[in-house]
């Protein structure tokens, strides 16, 4: 076998480049013409027309649906055909349902379908409207992947089907989530466009609201808000649950009755469940799920809480509110018929496509029933051009030697057609009578004039969208339903204030060496608490769940957290990774209790606070830098190769003491640090030997005494006033013996 070299470069590129194809328009992509995927086209097509699942039959094993479809036309997993046929049965994913399901096809809950081999389905009457006229040759038709049958490149959708159901699905570089519509909505706007195909973008969404989504919800986007997500194809439709108050007794209700599009219900239940048990949300008191057929979420609310509080907390922190992200790509049609190309559509754009498909499949219908009645009255006319001579006709025919015979003499006597006289041979010979004779006058007198009723229509676009118009009418009476989903243009935003569900409660905040972290009841001794084997208590901070606690790393990052949103337990409590993405390497290098008052302000007092690092750098920070973070945490100190954070303190007193590990003291006046806001090398404290670092630093007064501790165990009182007062950038007296190490104060 020869080997070619090829640039890897390239030849990677050029591959990519036809996976990024196929998945695009072959897997992943709805045709803007059927609205389907060519797996969901798969389904219907075999049911349709191999299968014969039509609305009267019986229903089949969805097995026999799966093997047909992937022996035929779908070479690929049966999971991902079944998952498709799944959905298409689902009345909570489809505004329209195109297949009818018998047996466990799913739940809102999240429950999965039951095997294949369990269910059974069929296709349901509006899927007989996807399906069209597929039997008068209105689209193009392919090979299927092993080249042994045909299979359609588009169904001739009698409905918008796309619009009606949405779509949603990710392809290479692209994807598209289009949310379903009402059908009489969308009907409505194509009729418009029919009658007037200028018609303005205002005229089309006073028609059409806005989405209509299975699960019914609010959306809560405003109408200019509407406007720009059609025009330009992409944006967020805002969804909620609507809901309603009920009083049993002294019980106050707040009773959920639809929740938002594509949303696991359990899930959200177990969510709110969690909420009330972890006390994030107090003035709710129990929750529980009454749906059957329809949505019912009971939840409990306390006494004297304010309804309009429960709702805003939980329409921020669960799934009750949600968005949809728009993006209407689709495939739409090129000179090449048996491909489309992705395109960002406008709703307008997508209804224009329809309303150009239907004229192309009724031109052709009509082209097709046309063929159909030219070769019907031509035969009627070679039959009705011979009847004047049956005798001689039969004559002919006797004296032939077989059917062939026959019509080669036919032809040649009466001038007639190698079609005309084949039909005439094969004729019975009662069917020459003259009662039979008057009824082929009759039919050849009714198809010419339907011929001549077709060149009409066919000469009119006029016409032709007065057929596509009644076709819709029929349609949306058939098919047409209220709307599900209520649009708020207006409506009465609720007020998020985070400290309305802070349950105040004095704790302490525990954090262990190993960097676990949990709250306990501020009556308890932090020394008795729980830990993992090997570990230990390294702060226990007295805390009100108002505040927050504020964590430094040794890479400079300062980490915060309510202390609301801290676990309560009597166990190990959470890992610090668990609530901030520590990066590989980085430890606790302090914590720091930032006071809160009611309104979740900073308490004043002490304001200012000194990070510094082992390098003997660092600087003041005001209190009001440590607002809620990012998990990811937030830089607060840059460091030099080497330079960890040695530790953060409160800044209450004029004086800073600083003592460095060969014992090295230094008292500095606090006015001489810069105050900074964050993201700083800041500027040196105390000027190191090599080898030395910082590793005390207390405020204090002129006449205040601090005892240091060392390894050894020692203890070493340093007088603040003997010490004297010096200037920042030096390194200081001796307080310590070179051979001890200082450790920290004791």
């Amino acid at each position: 076998m020869p080997v070619i070299d090829v640039a890897l470069v390239e030849e990677s590129q050029n591959r990519y480049l036809t996976y990024a194809l196929s998945v695009v328009s072959g897997r992943a992509l709805p045709d803007v013409r059927d609205g389907l995927k060519p797996v969901q086209r798969r389904i219907i097509y075999a049911m349709y027309k191999n299968l014969r699942l039509v609305p009267e039959k019986a229903h089949r094993k969805s097995a026999a649906v799966v093997g047909e479809v992937l022996a035929r036309f779908h070479p690929h997993g049966d999971t991902a055909c079944y998952d498709a046929m799944v959905r298409m049965a689902q009345e909570f994913s489809l505004r329209y349902p195109l297949v009818d399901g018998q047996g466990n096809f799913g739940s809102l809950d999240g429950d999965a379908a039951a095997a294949y081999r369990y269910t059974e389905a069929r296709l349901t009457p509006i899927a007989l409207e996807v399906v069209g006229d597929i039997n008068q040759e209105t689209v193009f038709e392919r090979d299927n992947f092993d080249q042994t049958v045909k299979e359609p490149v588009v169904l001739p959708a009698r409905i918008p089907n796309l619009i009606i159901n949405g779509a949603s699905g990710i392809a290479v570089g692209m994807a598209t989530a289009i949310p379903p519509h009402n059908l009489k909505e969308v009907i409505n706007a194509i009729l418009l466009i029919l009658e007037e195909p200028s018609i303005s973008d205002a005229s089309l969404l006073k028609v059409i609201k806005g989405p209509d989504f299975p699960t019914g919800c609010e959306l809560l986007n405003t109408r200019s808000e509407l406007e720009e997500i059609y025009s330009t194809g992409k944006g967020a439709i805002r969804m909620r649950a609507s809901f309603m108050e009920e009083e049993h007794g002294r019980k106050r209700l707040l009773v959920f009755t639809s929740i938002p599009y594509a949303i696991d219900k359990s899930v959200l239940v177990e969510k709110i469940a969690d909420l009330i048990l972890e006390k994030k949300l107090p003035q709710l008191l129990d929750v529980r799920d009454e749906s059957t057929d329809e949505v019912r979420i009971v939840t409990e609310v306390a006494p004297d809480a304010n309804t309009d509080s429960v709702l805003a907390y939980l329409f921020k922190h669960t799934a009750l509110q949600a968005n949809f992200n728009v993006n209407l790509t689709a495939l739409v049609p090129t000179k090449n018929p048996l491909s489309g190309k992705p395109m960002l559509l406008s709703l307008r754009a997508m209804l224009e496509h329809f309303v150009d498909f239907r004229l192309e499949v009724v031109r052709k219908k009509l082209m097709f029933e046309k063929r159909n009645l030219e070769a019907r009255i031509h035969l009627l006319n070679g039959l009705v051009l011979i009847f004047p001579f049956l005798e001689k006709v039969i004559d002919l025919i006797r004296k032939s030697e077989g059917r062939g015979d026959a019509a080669k003499r036919l032809e040649k006597a009466f001038k007639l057609s190698e079609e005309q006289a084949l039909f005439i041979v094969d004729l019975r010979l009662y069917q020459l009578s003259k009662t039979s004779i008057d009824e082929v006058e009759g039919e050849l007198e009714h198809k010419t004039s339907r011929v001549n009723e077709i060149n009409a229509l066919l000469s009119s676009e006029k016409a032709l969208k007065r057929l596509i118009a009644d076709e819709l009418e029929r349609i949306s009476a058939q098919f047409g339903d209220k709307r599900r989903s209520k649009v708020l243009n207006e409506f009465a935003e609720l007020e998020y204030v985070k400290e309305a569900y802070v349950q105040h409660e004095d704790v302490k905040v525990i954090v262990s060496k190993d960097g676990w972290i949990k709250r306990i009841k501020s009556a308890n001794d932090p020394s008795s608490t729980r830990v993992r084997q090997g570990d230990s208590v390294l702060y226990a901070l007295d805390a009100s769940t108002r505040d927050s606690l504020a964590i430094f790393s040794t890479m400079g990052n300062a980490f915060v957290s309510r202390v609301s949103d801290i676990t309560a337990t009597s166990g190990f409590g959470e890992p610090v990774q668990k609530l901030f993405k520590f990066q590989d390497g980085e430890q606790i290098a302090a914590c720091v209790i930032v006071e809160r008052d009611e309104s979740g302000e900073v308490k004043m007092g002490e304001q200012e606070m000194l990070i510094y690092s082992k390098h003997g750098l660092g600087f003041r920070f005001h209190k009001n830098v440590l607002s809620d973070t990012k998990k990811i945490g937030k830089r607060l100190m840059k460091l030099g190769a080497g330079d960890v954070i040695g530790g953060v303190l409160a800044l209450n007193k004029e004086m800073l003491l600083l003592v460095s590990e060969q014992g090295y003291g230094l008292c500095i006046l606090r006015s001489e640090l810069p105050l900074l806001g964050g993201a700083a090398k800041g500027v040196i404290l105390q000027r190191l030997p090599k080898g030395d670092a910082l590793v005390i630093a207390a405020c204090v007064a002129k006449h205040d005494g601090v005892t240091i501790l060392t390894v050894e165990g020692a203890k070493r009182k340093v007088d603040v006033s003997a010490l004297g007062l010096g200037k920042r950038a030096s390194r200081g007296l001796k307080v310590a013996k070179k051979s001890i190490r200082v450790v920290g104060l004791a």
